[in-house]
């Protein structure tokens, strides 16, 4: 979806934070996606790991960064507060491995979306991510893998499936090369899939009384 601001006129682009905990790969992807293709912007990445390689990422690409500790992202509404500020109309979740909170799940009703390297709702849940996903899948014998981009809601990894694109796991195949093949289907359709998302999802407006 594009917004218009009623006094110009004009077209403005939705503004993304995106969340991550990690190295932060498939933030830089999007960053690059948004600017080659203009149909987004990414206002900030926010990270709760101080050493994590998305903030150098986002240091490379000059894109504003905030870290947060556990304290204030579960007890505050500081983030809340600083997103509003920043009028941030969409939340991604790449590769952010906290449960997100209640306050933020009412304030952008419909507009916080996770990827998952994994057919969900097999090798979902808690402590599920990363090199742990792909393990799971081999040690289980599965033929396929994938990925799910989802919605999300308080429970993880059990919001509303969007797409999922998959990927056969052969005989030989170890959790690196095939976290390898994952990669490759993130890479491909998660900036499409959200870019669609945009255009077609018109969600509820952010709630100012939280403020």
């Amino acid at each position: 979806m594009m917004f218009c601001n009623a006094a110009t006129g004009a077209v403005s682009k939705p503004k993304l934070a995106v969340f991550a905990s990690g190295n932060g790969s498939n933030a830089q992807r999007l960053a690059e996606f948004f600017h080659a293709d203009g149909s987004a912007t990414i206002s900030v990445i926010c990270s709760n790991k101080p050493d994590a390689f998305v903030l150098e990422r986002a240091k490379q690409m000059g894109i504003p960064s905030v870290v947060f500790n556990r304290k204030s992202f579960y007890e505050t509404e500081d983030l809340l507060r600083f997103l509003q500020s920043q009028s941030v109309d969409w939340i991604v979740l790449a590769g952010f491995l906290w449960l997100i909170p209640e306050y933020l799940l009412k304030a952008f009703p419909g507009r916080i979306v996770n990827i998952h390297p994994a057919l969900l709702p097999k090798y979902g849940g808690k402590g599920m991510y990363g090199s742990k996903v792909h393990e799971a899948v081999i040690a289980a014998g599965e033929k396929e893998s994938g990925i799910s981009i989802h919605f999300v809601n308080g429970k993880y990894d059990e919001g509303q499936v969007i797409f999922q694109a998959k990927c056969a796991v052969e005989p030989l195949d170890t959790p690196e090369t095939l976290a390898q093949k994952i990669h490759a289907l993130e890479y491909e359709y998660f900036p499409k899939v959200l870019k669609e998302l945009f255009t077609t999802v018109v969600p509820a407006p952010p709630k100012d009384d939280i403020l």
